[in-house]
């Protein structure tokens, strides 16, 4: 059995994380999930060190939801990261955050996120946009066996 996640969401504020996993759940995305809750958790997570030094690193989400306003390290510094490695440069990152400030957006399109979504205030909405996510992401998108 295959324990790789399909989907990192990377979020501190517990009341998105809950909306997110209860929506990804009502459409059957949250057993392919990991939840971590800060930028270094999240470095941690893909390059396979600290708490996670024994997963295998060759085994990546399909897709990583990142919030940009995260304790420790910030997640343009984990997008940053994440395009700087051979290993995770073509990794599917989706900004998932509550920031409108241009900088943020074009900071994260300048290091090649694959989308910007500004998480939409009213729940419904939230969800919609969380279950088109985890589909396109999960179900649609092509991506390459070869990095």
């Amino acid at each position: 059995m295959n324990h790789t996640p399909q989907i990192l969401l990377v979020e501190d504020n517990p009341n998105d994380a809950e909306l997110t996993i209860r929506a990804l759940k009502k459409n059957n995305f949250s057993q392919a999930l990991t939840h971590v809750k800060d930028g270094q958790e999240a470095l941690d997570f893909l390059f396979g060190v600290g708490a996670y030094a024994e997963r295998d690193i060759k085994e990546q989400p399909k897709v990583v939801l990142l919030d940009l306003k995260l304790p420790k390290v910030h997640g343009i510094e984990v997008l940053r990261q994440i395009r700087a490695n051979p290993d995770t440069k073509l990794l599917p990152v989706v900004v998932l955050t509550s920031s409108r400030e241009d900088s943020d957006l074009v900071n994260a399109y300048n290091l090649g996120v694959n989308s910007y979504i500004v998480k939409p205030v009213d729940y419904e909405k939230f969800t919609e946009a969380v279950t088109q996510l985890g589909i396109y992401w999960t179900l649609l998108n092509e991506i390459p066996l070869e990095k």
